[in-house]
Order: structure tokens, then sequence, then C-alpha cells
């Protein structure tokens, strides 16, 4: 099948050069009537069980006169812990699947609960923001959720028949087909290795030029098994895990859509709200890191000048100097959580 041109000089990857788990005092037992592990989770039909489910809910120092954003709803599990601390959430997916559930969900909060449909990305387009009123906190929890992980139908696994689609929301420009049935060997490779930090990027990308050219590929399975036969099974993990994370990541531009989410994230939150970040793998988790790390520094060197000069950046105080890791009790209640890390700021007020 004929290729397009290469993206290689469009800049698919953005350039981006925190005491504890929580705060003092704050974490006690967790809260009733919330699942925390996969057998209740499969009695109650609910998907997606919300990781750092305390540490979001303290950090947040959500209550009944906090208004918070939760910019990627999914299964709605952080929502339902903030939205039980007594705080208002606004609900925000790309996946209208996601929101019809999510609604269901939590519709015993009533007004307290309101959805937006659309990208985090562009979160400050939502109602709310546009009319001024400005979040308490943001929470951001990246990654696929487990609803979408699950279902075949949505493409995103290599252990499930599926069709090769691998889109978050319906708007999404391209499928994972789109992906590895036109894109040319050089920028099939280039998101191998940079979104999926693959390192026999170049042979698989060789695999699925030679495949296709034979017949184009339609499920998940055919690629796949394409990969796991150009470079072979070592090990427990599934030889397809990186590619999928990298093509997965170039269907729905997610690093373009957390570049965009972090520059806006001062512009919905009030002065003193919170930012949570969730990462679940070291690229997205880097880009958080050394955007925080640059708004949260007040002076920066310059070559050009004797001495360290203000940061026209400096926007967020962080709260934890380092990322804050599950404990080994909610990793065995939730093994989804094991490459999870949560970072937390604080948006400074620009007049003091």
């Amino acid at each position: 099948m004929a290729g397009r041109g290469c993206l290689s000089d469009k800049g698919l990857l953005p350039r981006f050069e925190t005491i504890g788990h929580a705060p003092s005092g704050v974490l006690g037992a967790r809260p009733s009537r919330i699942i925390l592990n996969y057998s209740q989770a499969e009695e109650a039909g609910v998907y997606h069980l919300p990781v750092f489910p305390t540490e979001v809910t303290a950090w947040m120092e959500a209550g009944p006169d906090k208004w918070i954003i939760d910019g990627t709803l999914g299964g709605g599990g952080h929502s339902e812990l903030l939205l039980k601390a007594g705080a208002r959430v606004l609900g925000v997916d790309r996946d209208p699947e996601a929101l019809k559930h999510a609604i269901a969900r939590l519709a015993e909060f009533g007004n307290r609960f309101s959805t937006w449909e659309g990208n985090f990305s562009n979160i400050q387009q939502t109602a709310e923001i546009q009319n001024g009123e400005k979040a308490d906190g943001l929470l951001l929890d990246l990654g696929v959720s487990s609803r979408q992980l699950d279902s075949a139908a949505r493409g995103f696994s290599f252990m499930r028949e599926g069709p090769l689609d691998m889109r978050m929301g319906p708007t999404s420009p391209r499928t994972a087909a789109d992906v590895v049935n036109q894109w040319c060997e050089a920028d099939l490779v280039r998101i191998l290795f940079e979104f999926g930090e693959e390192p026999k990027a170049r042979r698989i990308a060789a695999a699925i030029l030679k495949q296709r050219a034979v017949r184009p590929f339609e499920t998940t399975l055919d690629l796949a098994d394409c990969i796991e036969k150009a470079i072979g099974r070592h090990g427990r993990t599934h030889p397809a895990t990186r590619a999928f994370q990298a093509i997965r990541m170039a269907v729905n531009e997610e690093l373009e859509s957390l570049a965009a989410a972090l520059d806006a994230a001062q512009s919905v939150i009030k002065p003193g709200g919170r930012l949570l970040i969730i990462t679940f793998h070291s690229l997205e988790d880097r880009m958080v890191k050394r955007f925080l790390r640059h708004r949260s520094t007040a002076f920066v060197d310059d070559p050009g000048w004797p001495e360290p000069r203000p940061n026209p950046d400096y926007q967020f105080q962080l709260l934890a100097r380092k990322a804050i890791i599950p404990t080994a009790e909610e990793i065995s209640l939730n093994p989804r959580a094991r490459s999870a890390k949560l970072r937390v700021a604080r948006l400074l007020d620009p007049t003091s």
C-alpha cells in the first residue's frame, strides 16, 4: 500500500527541557463504599479503579467549598472520590462512551457533577472557564482507561482480537490502521523509538512494511503477531507492548495534548489551586517533571548574565519534591497501579 509523506519534520514529539505521600494528618481510613480491588470492581461492573485514591483526595483538599476539574474522567473513579468528599466536579473526557457510563454511575451526586466532552488539552474552552470561573484543582490521570483497554472493539489490546482503531474519541483524525498501513518507515521508527522507547524500532518498522506490502493490517492480532515474529518473545512482557503504546500515543496525539494541557493549567486554576498529574510511563513523567521543575524555579541561569535572572515562567510551587509512587498495599489491590507516579503542585498568586 502506498504511504504518505513522512512527518519527521513536523515535530511529533514536543520538547520540554516533589516531602511524602500526602499532607501530614490528612490520610486516614479509606472512604467507605469505595471499590478497592478488582474482585469488588468485577462484582459492581466498575472499570478503571482509581490509582492513589486517598492521595488524590488529600492533596486536592477536596471539600464542600471546592470546585475541581477531573480532566480525564474515564470510569469516574477519581470523580467519585472527590464528590464523596463534598466537592463539585467537572468531568472531562473525549470518549462519549466514558461520559455516558460516568454520568450513570455518578447520578446520585446531582448537579454537583457535570461533564464536558472534549480533549483535556482544550480545557480552557469549557463553559465554566469561559464564564470566568477558576477551579480549585485540576487532575490529569494520563493514559488509556481500563474500559478502553478491555474492550476488544476499541483496538487497544494486543491480547484481544479487534479492529486496529486505538482512538480515545471519535474525533481523532486517524486510526492505528492508518498509522501502520500508511506511514513511512522513518516515521514508524521514530514513534516506536520515541513514544514507545522501543530499542528494536527499526526491526519492527521493517517487518510492518514487509507485511503490509502483501496485505494491509486489519486487526490487533495481525499487528501483534507481526511484531512477535520480528523480535521474538523474551521474558514475561509481551513483545508488542511498547509498539502498541507508541502507536496509541501517535493516534491520539497524547504528548501534544499533554503539552497543551500543561500550558493551559495556570489559566484554569485559581491562585492556590492544585495541579495533580498521574503518569504511567517514563516519557510522560519526564515531560511533566521538566515542566514543573521549570515553572517552579524562581531564578534561572542565563549565559549572557553574570548571575541568575528572574524566571518569567515561575508559576508553581512543588508540594512533593519527588514523584509519589503507590504503596505495596495498593499495588496488591490494583496491579495496574504499579507503574503510576503522582506529581503535585500549587499555583502561586502572582500578586503576592
